[in-house]
């Protein structure tokens, strides 16, 4: 199941994959983990974003990305500091671009901006007080396809770095674990004046599990539309 919005295509694979395209070119956001992407082969991607070590998976950007894919990695991802068994990063045999904070670039006409992505001490934090995603661990990015711009925040609270930021769509994390609340998001929403919010990230595991019918139904009562689509392969 897909929605489309400004000429744009929009795809859910689950937890927190997207593959957005417009005819032409083929984006995905943060590949795999968790299985969601068993069975899917697509290998069609022309530019595959990763946002930080949770949701990089080797595999899953090998299933997406075409040959001469470009595969852009936040910079802090160190596959022997991951407590789960992976492959570095050099080992993947596409091109390779390590993304830092505050980075802006382009990738076949596509504009690419990292921004800061993380939980505040009033967030999303563990027992002892310490954030899930502490600042300088990821980056969650905005794309400008000419005509359409989205966002994706990658696992993060609402922070001081949205300030003054636009996107016509807005693919929101709604588990309200590790990243911002159902109410934060639907908030976010209106100050980026996002046309369209297609939530993602949830329902993978039961820690993520998020009534995705009753956070539509308040964005619409706050005039905002939503799309709930279904993370099928």
């Amino acid at each position: 199941m897909s929605t489309t919005y400004g000429g744009l295509t929009i795809d859910w694979l689950g937890y927190a994959t997207s593959r957005i395209t417009d005819g032409e070119r083929v984006v995905y956001i943060d590949p795999g983990r968790y299985g969601v992407l068993d069975g899917y082969d697509a290998r069609d991607g022309d530019l595959v974003l990763v946002t930080h070590d949770d949701h990089y998976d080797p595999d899953g950007i090998e299933r997406v990305a075409a040959d001469d894919a470009v595969v852009c990695v936040f910079e802090e991802i160190r596959s022997e500091e991951i407590d789960r068994e992976s492959r570095p990063v050099s080992d993947l045999e596409y091109e390779i671009r390590r993304v830092g904070t505050g980075d802006s670039f382009a990738v076949d006409g596509i504009k690419i901006e990292a921004i800061s992505a993380y939980n505040t001490s009033e967030g999303h934090v563990r027992a002892d007080g310490t954030p899930y995603h502490p600042e300088g661990e990821g980056v969650g990015y905005r794309l400008d396809f000419g005509d359409t711009t989205v966002f994706y925040p990658g696992d993060s609270d609402v922070i001081e770095e949205y300030e003054g930021l636009t996107a016509d769509v807005f693919l929101a994390p709604i588990d309200d674990a590790f990243t911002m609340s159902p109410g934060a998001v639907l908030d976010l929403a209106e100050r980026i004046g996002a046309e369209l919010v297609v939530p993602v990230h949830y329902d993978t595991f039961e820690a993520l599990e998020a009534d995705d019918e009753a956070f539509a139904a308040s964005a619409r009562e706050r005039g905002l539309t939503v799309e709930l689509l279904s993370p099928e392969v």
